[in-house]
């Protein structure tokens, strides 16, 4: 390993490992977060990985690649819930309540990128792309809790269900609860409700 790249990695102590796309989107989504899309330059992003602005434009071609990036892995994980055999077949509220838990699961294992998803602002290209397609999610529970009841307005419904999943993001932190307990705590309130 050549003296410079030392150099770069040592502002991450214990990183032995060459950096990735992966762990640069990771970083990336934790700036973004904490700072917010728009005021985050690449400066502030290869401060916070430790390299140099060159070497980050070895893995990106910059910012909104980034950002591309890490919300499609909170989107590849919400709808990869959709797809899911349990959230297909079955009855219309076993379905229901297999894709809010997951949902749940997904929202406490990739918290950082599912974070980033909800703050979206619709500014640049790839959020608005990104606000379609959870756009998109929420028509799909709508129309399962369509078929659950047919009493309520499935769209409200669909909203409150994913606001009640969503808020988790301003008070869960990982290590905290175990996410089976998360799990079962929504399932409880969200189907069975506070009062018997």
């Amino acid at each position: 390993m050549a003296s410079d790249e030392r150099g770069e990695r040592a502002g991450r102590p214990g990183r032995a490992e060459p950096y990735t796309l992966a762990s640069l989107v990771e970083v990336a989504a934790q700036a973004f977060n904490e700072r917010g899309y728009d005021a985050t330059s690449m400066e502030d992003l290869s401060r916070a990985a430790g390299i140099t602005k060159s070497s980050f434009y070895h893995h990106v071609s910059g910012k909104e690649a980034l950002l591309r990036a890490a919300l499609d892995r909170a989107l590849d994980g919400l709808f990869g819930v959709l797809a899911e055999p349990a959230a297909v077949t079955g009855a219309p509220v076993d379905r229901l309540r297999h894709i809010v838990r997951r949902q749940v699961e997904v929202l406490a294992t990739e918290l950082p990128y599912v974070t980033l998803l909800l703050r979206l602002r619709g500014n640049t290209e790839t959020e608005r792309w990104a606000l379609a397609r959870r756009r998109e999610f929420d028509q799909a529970v709508a129309g399962l809790v369509a078929e659950v009841r047919d009493d309520v307005d499935p769209v409200v419904a669909a909203r409150l269900l994913s606001g009640t999943v969503n808020s988790l993001i301003e008070w869960y932190r990982p290590g905290r609860m175990p996410v089976a307990d998360l799990v079962e705590a929504v399932d409880r309130q969200v189907f069975e409700g506070l009062l018997r």
